[in-house]
Formats: C-alpha cells, sequence, structure tokens
C-alpha cells in the first residue's frame, strides 16, 4: 500500500514539474524586446500571418538601432513612414509578400506595389525616405548573404501605398 502511495506521489510531482515548466516556456521565454521601447502601433500583414507592436525610432549618429523583435517606424518626409526590422524575427516571412497583399498600420490600410532586393551599398536613403503625394509605406529588412554584427549584403525593401 505505501508503494503505490509513492508512485502516486511521484505522478503528482512529475505532472505539476511538467506543467510549470510548459508555462515557464510560454511565459519566461517570451521576448521582453517590446517592453523596452514605447509602443506607438500595430502593424498586421494578414497574408504571412504577422501581427508586431511598433515603436518609434529616432535617429542618432546617422542611424536606426532596429529593435530585436519588433518593428520600428521611422517617418522624415511627409506621408512616407519606413519600417525597420530583423529577418531573423519580425520580418522572418516578409520575402514571401506579393504584390496586391495588404498591410494594416494604425488604422490605414495600405497594398503592396513592389518588392525589390538590393545590395546594401546601392541604397540611396534620401531617395527611399522622400516624401509622396500618396500616404506610404517602405519597409526594409535583410536579405542576402550574412555578415558580421547582425548585418547582411542586402536589403529586401518593400514598399506599399494607402489606397
Amino acid at each position: 500500500m505505501e508503494l503505490k502511495h509513492r508512485r502516486d506521489y511521484r505522478k503528482v510531482f512529475v505532472i505539476l514539474y511538467v506543467l510549470a515548466f510548459a508555462i515557464y516556456l510560454t511565459v519566461g521565454l517570451q521576448p521582453a524586446d517590446a517592453a523596452h521601447y514605447e509602443i506607438s502601433g500595430k502593424i498586421s500583414i494578414p497574408s504571412i500571418n504577422l501581427t508586431s507592436s511598433v515603436t518609434t525610432l529616432e535617429l542618432s549618429d546617422n542611424r536606426l538601432n532596429t529593435p530585436d523583435t519588433i518593428v520600428g517606424s521611422y517617418t522624415r518626409g511627409e506621408n512616407k513612414t519606413f519600417l525597420i526590422g530583423h529577418s531573423s524575427t519580425v520580418f522572418k516571412d516578409l520575402y514571401k509578400v506579393k504584390p496586391g497583399d495588404k498591410i494594416s498600420y494604425g488604422d490605414v490600410e495600405y497594398t503592396i506595389t513592389s518588392l525589390e532586393t538590393l545590395a546594401k551599398d546601392d541604397i540611396d536613403m534620401k531617395k527611399l525616405l522622400v516624401k509622396t503625394k500618396e500616404k506610404t509605406l517602405v519597409i526594409m529588412t535583410c536579405a542576402g548573404e550574412s555578415l558580421e554584427g547582425n548585418d547582411a549584403t542586402h536589403r529586401l525593401i518593400v514598399t506599399a501605398v494607402a489606397k
């Protein structure tokens, strides 16, 4: 009889341990990146099942520091919003979007009009950020071969216009 009770206690202990471990994996290992930034909006791209918080970025030493697991937003020109994120996290499936796919950002719906992959050194940021007549999103993430420092040889650039 005593042996049976020990097995029962062991089973209960194992079940509680597995349950506690599952809760820890679900809650304890969630990326804390969003907690480090003031959230200024949300982006959704249904065609790739993407929903992410967005934080407003400030230019620092002529650079935008990309958040680890959420999207960063920068606006310089009228009607033009520039969004960046890592291709290893938030934009891991961005390469799967197509012209015509929808993007919701804030309370505006955009339609993707173009995708292009350019060598990192061939990108003219002044041209990319120039103001436009239509509300436009420009999303950029790393592409191509990996380089040191969480960088890559190319950039995938997705352009979307409000309709």
